[in-house]
């Protein structure tokens, strides 16, 4: 896997939620930085692998 892609929302509460649209990744921040940081710590737990580590960590926003 070279990418893959997340689908970032508005949550309702405040901040964003941020979800895998092919792996089962989620999670959430109070802004778009700290969404990013949590998603990159979410991938490379996701993926210990460093060889079936996606290289590219896409953002969708809705």
């Amino acid at each position: 896997m070279t990418e893959i892609v997340f689908l970032v929302e508005d949550d309702p509460d405040g901040g964003y939620t941020a979800r895998g649209l092919t792996e089962s990744i989620f999670t959430e921040a109070d802004d778009i930085e700290t969404l990013r940081k949590m998603l990159f710590d979410a991938v490379q737990c996701h993926f210990p692998n460093e060889q079936n580590r996606p290289k590219i960590i896409r953002l969708h926003y809705e």
